[in-house]
């Protein structure tokens, strides 16, 4: 089913009554890309800043740079949380066994041991509140919000850890110029390249 948005002349999917599913997501003919899944609903994907793409880039790097080899880093990939949930991390750190080949879609919430998201201003409230706690309740070990401080355009990375207890995320870090990590594995990566001048 679609409906017709006049001032566009897009044509979107009507949602059933119960919402989308996971196997709607990937059989819906047309989706924008990089279409999310929250909750049962589509959410389409607003087009990045520069910050965003530089962000990625710079950890997917430095990520790969001490990467262990148990481990993938993944960008863009859906990472299915449960029937009604989809959602897409910028980044995501995986089990190499997961990884079955070039044609692969999307991961399980298990294969997953650290999802990072870069904020946008139309997917602040999803990346600090909404995501989080999803990937909190599917038992993903490791999270990183990545967002740009107020007033000087330098990125902020918080790093959280899941406490297995509450199954809720515990501040381990707040880092500006420097990641230094041990966990997941040793991380060394300076942030300040981002901040060069064209």
């Amino acid at each position: 089913m679609t409906a017709e948005s006049s001032a566009a002349h897009i044509r979107l999917p009507v949602p059933p009554p119960e919402g989308f599913t996971v196997d709607d997501l990937f059989s819906l003919p047309d989706l924008p890309p990089h279409t999310e899944l929250i909750d049962g609903s589509l959410v389409f994907v607003s087009p990045q800043r520069r910050f965003h793409m530089l962000m990625v880039d710079l950890l997917v790097n430095g990520l790969r740079s001490t990467l262990p080899s148990d481990l993938s880093v993944e960008r863009e990939m859906t990472v299915v949380l449960g029937r009604r949930n989809a959602p897409e991390p910028d980044i995501s750190v995986v089990r190499t066994e997961a990884v079955t080949g070039l044609e692969q879609t999307r991961f399980e919430a298990e294969d997953l041991v650290l999802a990072v998201e870069v904020v946008s201003p139309d997917s602040e409230a999803r990346d600090h509140d909404t995501k989080p706690s999803k990937y909190a309740a599917a038992g993903i070990p490791h999270f990183w919000l990545v967002d740009m401080a107020e007033g000087n355009q330098h990125p902020v990375v918080r790093t959280y850890e899941l406490d297995p207890v509450t199954r809720a995320y515990a501040l381990t870090g707040i880092h500006h110029d420097k990641l230094e990590l041990s966990v997941p594995f040793d991380i060394d990566i300076t942030l300040d390249p981002l901040m060069r001048p064209l």
